[in-house]
């Protein structure tokens, strides 16, 4: 029996299940299990409080994310609501950059798993193995959205069996209870130059850095209005997204930076979780954080393909991209949206091996503040779309905490980071690129939006 359409006309395949298993996990990738090995020697122990600062602005936008949401379901989520509250060039512009950032996640992601695969397979090319990750989940993407819940769900659980397993293992070995382990104790937060080694500005460097690994979190606010009964969805995961971080990010980090010193060298070169086992004594470490990060990063491309064909659909909807983008097959997928997705991905890739590399690495560039910039985005939205709703005299019923005060901290907060950026070396040519990127997209959307007026004043005359 199939799904009953949306009202966007997409199909309402996710089963409640599936929504859970991707809040949970969306925000769960590469970063947390191999990257965090960076950050932790860069900030020392003290990278603790850049998660926990980044973890709390997450938890702050997605509760203003939520308050839209669950009023208003939309597969384009936070670029249709910044349409409606902002302005049409509000959110032609972020759904574009999002897009964007997706899109180059997918041949990033993929070459991730197929660098894995080919150390386990070296007779195959790495080209080979992304071509065919990627090929393979453009297919399930086709057929339905089910497929897409399915795949996600197991690649979640698998990711939350991961991780509950290593803080468990990770508690044994602090108390000393775990055979074999070559650490043991917290002593490891204060006895290397203390736990803020780098002073504050290392810990604000971090902040910048670990915002972007809780990119994706958003994505059950699109994915829950292909469910029944969204707004209950939408609602369980913006609830559930304090525990979220706190079990995953926080609580993990704290197992590294108490078992291994921070400046040691093999944090940064082996990922934070393969160091950590190794020093318990875990047989075979290396081979289970391949089979991790390849689960999440397998999972992370999937969510790329899902994500940036439904916000092409929804900028196809609202006449900001190709009409194509909005045909669906007889299931409700969004077929064009996922094909010309992967097309833009391919063409990333390709552009990889014959352009120069700065040229690239400037396109990378780009995506790095957009995270920032979506976040922006979502606090003026729920902003503005606040007060036309209190005007309208609708009953809030789900708010974000402490309105307007926090609002306006959160946009405060990410105008600050924004410049403290621009004011960094190792982090000025994301700002310059995503700038000159956003000025270009502000430009299309203005011609966009003109060429309509024009369209419909035509109309109007012809009539």
């Amino acid at each position: 029996m199939s799904s009953t359409p949306s009202s966007n006309g997409l199909e309402q395949g996710l089963k409640p299940r599936h929504v859970t298993m991707l809040s949970i996990a969306g925000v769960i990738g590469a970063g947390l299990f191999v990257g965090s090995g960076h950050a932790i020697a860069a900030a020392g122990p003290a990278v603790l409080l850049a998660y926990a600062a980044a973890g709390m602005l997450v938890v702050l936008v997605m509760r203003m994310l939520g308050e839209m949401a669950v009023a208003s379901p939309d597969t384009g989520s936070f670029s249709t609501y910044a349409d409606r509250a902002i302005g049409h060039w509000a959110g032609f512009t972020i759904g574009w950059l999002y897009w964007w950032f997706w899109v180059l996640v997918i041949p990033l992601e993929a070459n991730a798993a197929a660098t894995i695969l080919h150390a386990w397979f070296p007779g195959v090319d790495i080209w080979a193995f992304a071509l065919v990750i990627t090929l393979l989940l453009t297919v399930t993407n086709l057929f339905s959205v089910k497929n897409y819940g399915e795949f996600e769900f197991w690649f979640a659980l698998l990711k939350v069996v991961a991780i509950i397993g290593f803080i468990i293992l990770g508690v044994l070995a602090i108390f000393g209870f775990l055979p074999g382990s070559q650490v043991s104790g917290v002593s490891h937060l204060f006895d290397t130059q203390g736990f803020l080694p780098n002073g504050m500005g290392a810990v604000l460097g971090a902040i910048l850095t670990t915002m972007f690994s809780f990119m994706g979190t958003e994505i059950v606010t699109i994915a829950a209005a292909e469910s029944k009964n969204p707004g209950k969805q939408i609602s369980k995961a913006t609830n559930s997204v304090i525990w979220r971080i706190g079990l995953f990010y926080l609580v993990s980090i704290f197992i590294v930076v108490a078992l291994v010193p921070w400046n040691d060298p093999v944090l940064a070169s082996l990922g934070s979780y393969q160091t950590v086992l190794e020093r318990m004594g875990i047989p075979n470490a290396k081979m289970i954080v391949d089979i991790v990060v390849l689960v999440a990063v397998t999972s992370c491309l999937n969510s790329a393909l899902y994500t940036s064909s439904r916000m092409l659909f929804s900028l196809g909807k609202r006449g900001d991209a190709p009409a194509v983008a909005t045909r669906t097959n007889n299931s409700g997928t969004p077929y064009w949206a996922v094909m010309l997705s992967t097309g833009a991905a391919f063409l990333a890739t390709f552009a990889n091996y014959v352009a120069p590399a700065a040229v690239f690495e400037f396109l990378l560039a780009s995506s790095g503040a957009i995270a920032l910039l979506v976040y922006l985005v979502i606090a003026f939205s729920q902003l503005r779309m606040r007060k036309q709703r209190v005007a309208r005299g609708e009953q809030i019923a789900f708010s974000m905490w402490l309105f307007p005060g926090l609002t306006y901290a959160v946009i405060i907060f990410i105008v600050a980071a924004l410049t403290i950026m621009g004011f960094q070396d190792a982090h000025r040519v994301e700002i310059l690129a995503t700038g000159l990127l956003s000025l270009c997209v502000v430009a299309a959307g203005m011609f966009v939006a003109r060429r309509r007026k024009l369209q419909g004043t035509g109309a109007v005359v012809l009539n």
